[in-house]
């Protein structure tokens, strides 16, 4: 018999990498491809946000304000299935995301190339005759900013505490995450809180209305059985009350400016949600498993027993 436990971890992993061990091969790369720490510090903030939960609601926050930019919205509507085949999309950031955040120096480096050389073939002129391009640095910056700020609020309101960091966590974030999209050729980048939130509402004049099918598609997206239903209706709402007040009227969501009782209310319930599915799917991802294992801090990733 079934353990659902064991069908609702792999149901999960398998949306979010790809695989239902969520073990793919580019997860276990990060376990065998080079020594040493990497990018980050295993005892750091990147590690410690990256491996929160909390992302999954950031991550639907960060996906309005990139669709509230219309050349960078331009990149995924034309170069990407992401209305045919979401959870694929979903797999790929994934995948750049904890890579870069979990490998070694060697292995980022490898994934970041790789992106960059994805991002050389998404390029085109829209209908108004603006042109666009991936692997423009202005628009590498706008994701990594609207993607930042979605990760920061998201750890803020749903995360587990960050207390240990200390009261300045926010802005070593800030600094650190930097790298990775800088890697990728972005420029100009924030380092602190306050000068990512200058730098989004910088953007202000060229930011466009989210188009309502991708509102539609956010809020609810397809192939979701009944149960995975109810649990992304709860961090789709509380997504929408992460956004940055620049993005939130463009698309019609409450942001973060607003905290009513019913906004503090929600994000109880989604925060809820996320403690049930860490318990259920433990403590550490299966990336960070394997990074710990590379680095002789933690146990054998179970696929790496069983290999």
């Amino acid at each position: 018999m079934v353990n659902p436990f064991d069908a609702a971890r792999a149901a999960f992993r398998g949306r979010v990498s790809g695989d239902p061990t969520g073990a793919p091969d580019w997860v276990r790369e990060i376990a065998t491809v080079g020594s040493g720490a990497g990018w980050y510090d295993p005892d750091g903030v990147v590690w410690r946000v990256h491996g929160d939960l909390s992302t999954l609601v950031g991550g639907v926050a960060a996906l309005l304000g990139q669709g509230a930019h219309p050349l960078a919205l331009a990149g995924v509507q034309r170069h990407s299935a992401y209305r045919e085949d979401p959870w694929k999309r979903l797999a790929g950031t994934a995948r750049w995301l904890v890579v870069t955040t979990f490998g070694s120096a060697e292995l980022a480096e490898r994934e970041s190339a790789r992106v960059r050389g994805m991002h050389r073939r998404v390029k085109g002129t829209l209908p108004d005759g603006r042109a666009y391009s991936a692997g423009d640095p202005d628009l590498l910056r706008w994701v990594h900013l609207a993607f930042t700020d979605a990760f920061l609020a998201a750890q803020d309101a749903v995360g587990r505490s960050m207390a240990r960091y200390g009261r300045r966590w926010h802005d070593d974030y800030v600094h650190d995450w930097a790298r990775s999209a800088e890697r990728l050729g972005a420029t100009d980048l924030p380092h602190t809180r306050a000068e990512l939130g200058e730098a989004i509402r910088a953007y202000a004049p060229v930011l466009e209305p989210v188009p309502d099918d991708l509102l539609a598609f956010l809020q609810g997206p397809p192939g979701l059985s009944p149960p995975e239903k109810v649990v992304y209706a709860g961090f789709s709402a509380g997504a929408a009350r992460l956004v940055s007040p620049t993005i939130a009227p463009l698309a019609r969501v409450p942001g973060r400016g607003s905290r009513s009782p019913r906004d503090r209310a929600q994000l109880l319930v989604t925060e809820a949600q996320l403690r049930a599915l860490n318990l259920a799917l433990g403590s550490h991802s299966p990336s960070e498993e394997a990074a710990r294992w590379r680095l002789g801090v933690g146990p054998a990733p179970a696929w790496a027993a069983s290999a």
